[in-house]
């Protein structure tokens, strides 16, 4: 036999040397089971860990976390330029900083609002409130068809307790009570489902779960309503001359951003024409007010097909509402026709040129772009000054009304698109050189409404008009979620303002037959609140005392401390 084989046992085994030799408590002579290892919980499975990461992601502490991270991960689209607002800023600051502007680009830091990572943190939200919400409807429906729970055995236990005796019988203090609980909105227990001892049992404060309800529905809606109105809405904008009209087509807006479920043929055709503009400012002097707008306006026309023109005043706060979009009113400034002629008095180019305010004093910044110029091409930036004057730090405007204005150019020639987008209102010179006058010094004009500047070196000539137009800056928006989005910010303050105010309480009233021989009763008065509720007390003590009062109350426990207002509410 081989030394590694078992040998047929010839009687009882022994145990090893320092085992235990004991019966299983119970079982005399059974030995006692030995464990295989460390006690392992069960396994659980696809199933299992689908329902922990469920209930994980729809926990309301995980609501919060979502809420917060997705505000984070806004900061970036409102530090950073978005290409869905401004491409142009976007290409000049990756041109900028070329290593920077790659690697942000790659983490979609220039597209934030519609980037993978963005939008699955907004889904995850969404769901995650949905799922904290949809389980509380389903139990607070159940709660309100449900009845009040029975009385409890021992009042005395609960955290608002009152005893007091009354010679009234007991189907009289029942009556009063349950009379008294109607009339505070409580529920009432059926008293035929009371059975042991003669009792009331009565529950109120529903509306504060309605409200909590309220409350989260309303937030899942308005973020619904923010996304429907981002993916479906669309924003565009324009500088529009004073007697100029402009369509609601995406050809004729200075930029256009749609959201990514927006078709270019699904904007709504009207015309608005701005017939004139008025401006005022104060020239109040000594009171802080000097050069502040009083007064902003533009009277329009609106033409839609199939209807006659309609007259319409459009203001800052007083929007223009045509088809399914709004046309604001959200600036104005100064335009002047500027005319360049080359050496032979050829116009080069001649048109109104709007400059953009950059101050209170509407000190403008513009530039001129004279595409037809040979044999290079011709650039005109500087400012527009409203009420011009040579201040100790150069030329500056010390009103915003028209007074004496004047432009404050400089020009430049070379390549006027350098090969990348830029903006109609800026030059880019960085392919350019600067125009200097014959003694090499640079050339600076200072040009007024009329007159006409000869430029060096055989450039020809600049002039300016000697009327000074305005132009209205016009925004026109659709935002399909905006209502939605305002119904449900009302419903969520409501539903706030109903949970903070409202207390859920359950109240008890039992009554217990006196000894025998002794007239009378002793009644017990108790509450419970689901929650924190520091008035619980108070408010049981005062049903207790309009209770007694109204029985007619004998002393019996101890005198009641008289408590103003209603006997209870939720």
């Amino acid at each position: 036999m081989s030394p590694h084989e078992d040998a047929p046992a010839a009687g009882p085994a022994l145990p090893p040397a320092g085992a235990s030799t004991g019966t299983a408590a119970g079982h005399p002579g059974q030995a006692a089971p030995e464990r295989a290892g460390p006690l392992r919980g069960p396994r659980l499975g696809l199933g299992g860990w689908a329902r922990w990461g469920w209930r994980q992601l729809t926990s309301m502490r995980t609501a919060l976390f979502l809420l917060l991270l997705i505000a984070v991960a806004a900061v970036p689209g409102s530090m950073l330029p978005q290409r869905t607002t401004d491409p142009v800023r976007v290409n000049d600051f990756i041109a900028g900083q070329p290593l920077l502007g790659a690697w942000l680009d790659r983490f979609a830091l220039f597209d934030v609002f519609v980037s993978p990572w963005f939008v699955a943190i907004y889904l995850l939200l969404v769901i995650s409130l949905a799922g904290c919400i949809v389980p509380r409807i389903a139990v607070h429906v159940r709660a309100l068809r449900g009845l009040p729970p029975r009385t409890p055995a021992r009042l005395e236990r609960l955290p608002a307790h009152v005893t007091f005796t009354t010679p009234a019988s007991a189907d009289e203090v029942l009556a009063g009570a349950r009379a008294m609980l109607s009339r505070g909105r409580f529920r009432l227990r059926p008293a035929s489902l009371e059975p042991e001892e003669p009792s009331v049992s009565a529950e109120g404060g529903y509306l504060r779960e309605t409200g909590n309800i309220a409350f989260h529905l309303g937030v899942v809606v308005i973020v619904i309503a923010l996304a429907w109105g981002y993916l479906c809405g669309w924003k565009a904008d324009r500088v529009v001359l004073a007697g100029q009209s402009f369509t609601n087509a995406i050809s004729s807006y200075d930029t256009f951003a749609p959201g990514p479920w927006v078709s270019p043929g699904s904007l709504s055709p009207f015309t608005v024409r701005i017939d004139s503009l008025n401006v005022q400012f104060s020239t109040a002097t000594g009171s802080g007010q000097f050069g502040q707008a009083r007064d902003f306006s533009a009277q329009a026309t609106l033409t839609q097909p199939g209807q006659p023109p309609q007259q319409r005043e459009l203001r800052v706060n007083g929007p223009l509402h045509a088809g399914d979009a709004s046309v604001y009113l959200l600036g104005n400034g100064y335009a002047h026709t500027i005319t360049v002629r080359d050496a032979s008095g050829q116009v080069l180019y001649r048109q109104a040129t709007p400059f953009l305010p950059q101050d209170d004093r509407y000190t403008s910044a513009g530039a001129i772009k004279v595409v037809a110029a040979s044999p290079e091409q011709l650039g005109v930036s500087g400012m527009f000054l409203p009420t011009a004057r040579l201040g100790a730090d150069g030329p500056e405007s010390v009103f915003p009304g028209l007074g004496e204005p004047a432009l404050v150019l400089t020009a430049y020639r070379g390549n006027l698109s350098p090969g990348r987008p830029q903006s109609v209102y800026s030059l880019d010179t960085s392919a350019m050189s600067e125009v200097r006058q014959d003694d090499g010094s640079p050339l600076r004009i200072w040009l007024t409404p009329g007159h006409t500047v000869t430029l060096p070196g055989g450039l020809g000539s600049i002039s300016m008009d000697a009327e000074v137009t305005r132009w209205a800056g016009i925004s026109t928006r659709h935002d399909p979620g905006k209502a939605l989005a305002l119904a449900a910010a009302l419903v969520a303050l409501g539903g706030l303002v109903i949970s903070l105010t409202i207390r859920r309480r359950r109240v008890f009233v039992r009554v217990v037959p006196g000894p025998p021989g002794q007239a009378g009763v002793t009644v017990h008065v108790a509450g419970l609140a689901r929650g924190e509720d520091p008035l619980l007390g108070q408010a049981i003590t005062r049903l207790a005392g309009h209770l007694a009062r109204n029985l007619a109350a004998a002393p019996g426990a101890g005198p009641l401390p008289e408590a103003p207002g209603p006997a209870v509410s939720p």
